[in-house]
């Protein structure tokens, strides 16, 4: 059998242990495909770095078309095999705006949700998206919603329970949402929630325990902070830093492994355009943090994940 059609989860361990998603066992590790925008100009490259990721344990890559305007899906459409067992999550209530100043717009209504997922499915060459999750503006980091982009949450659950029952998706999650929509949302069958979290800003612990209680997975996206201009980095902290030194690993190692050991319900998606950084990332699933360096990490202050308004 060659490396073509080898499946990862045969060949090697699930990075990070095993955790469950949408019903399914997957790698508490995973990959977010985001950063593969930057690999725009070298094909080639991105497609190694995904087939690495699929021979390495990871079967949970999250993504979405307005990555590049259905780049980046069509890199994960590529780099599939045959036997890789990989479950797809992307996520709508956006589009992308090629050529725009930001390249992509909010596109919360019904009718914008079931075009996103038309798109998703043609440029991933699916006849069924695994998870699709609705990306929200009700926390975390958001941008103002002009009048016509601010849409009732029953609306957007009735269509895509409709594309659902229709057999164009497979299950519902949740991103960028509060513990009151989370809740709303439950009788639809909600299997995921993604919202920005680390371990310097876990403003999200409630809802984070709401998952726990209704055994829904947990996926927080900037896992290390620092995603924008003022916003505290994981990687920055005295504590995380001698936390390395001791383990003999980086920082960010650190700041993943300690995502895994403060929530069963926590699956990773660290993003990176580089093999030797999607390596290291995986890597951290097999640090081991001892009581002493968990309480310490811990014991780190929370912080806003949103900067201050000037």
């Amino acid at each position: 059998m060659t490396s073509e059609t080898t499946s990862a989860t045969s060949s090697a361990s699930r990075p990070g242990g095993a955790g469950l998603l949408a019903g399914r066992t997957v790698s508490r590790i995973g990959y977010g495909a985001m950063q593969l925008e930057r690999l725009h100009d070298d094909r080639p490259a991105a497609i190694a770095l995904l087939r690495r990721a699929f021979d390495l344990g990871v079967d949970h890559v999250d993504t979405a078309h307005f990555y590049g305007n259905g780049f980046v899906n069509g890199l994960i459409r590529e780099a599939l095999r045959p036997l890789d067992d990989v479950l797809v999550v992307t996520k709508v209530g956006a589009m992308s705006t090629p050529g725009a100043p930001v390249p992509f717009r909010m596109a919360q209504r019904p009718e914008e949700l079931r075009a996103s997922i038309e798109a998703e499915l043609a440029s991933l060459g699916m006849e069924q998206v695994p998870v699709v999750n609705l990306r929200r503006m009700d926390a975390g980091m958001t941008i103002p919603a002009p009048d016509e982009q601010k849409v009732d949450l029953d609306d957007q659950l009735a269509e895509l329970t409709a594309l659902r029952d229709a057999g164009k998706i497979g299950a519902i999650g949740l991103s960028s949402v509060s513990v009151d929509v989370t809740r709303r949302a439950l009788p639809a069958g909600i299997v995921c929630v993604q919202n920005p979290y680390s371990l310097v800003a876990r403003d999200d612990e409630d809802l984070l325990k709401l998952c726990t209680e209704e055994q829904i997975a947990w996926v927080p996206y900037f896992p290390l902070g620092g995603a924008i201009p003022g916003v505290a980095k994981v990687t920055d902290e005295p504590a995380v830093i001698a936390a390395a030194e001791r383990l003999g690993c980086t920082p960010a190692q650190v700041g993943l492994a300690w995502h895994l050991h403060h929530s069963p319900q926590t699956l990773l998606i660290p993003g990176t355009a580089t093999i030797a950084h999607l390596e290291a990332n995986l890597a951290a699933g097999a640090i081991a943090l001892d009581a002493e360096t968990f309480a310490a990490l811990e014991a780190i202050p929370t912080r806003p994940m949103t900067p201050p308004r000037q």
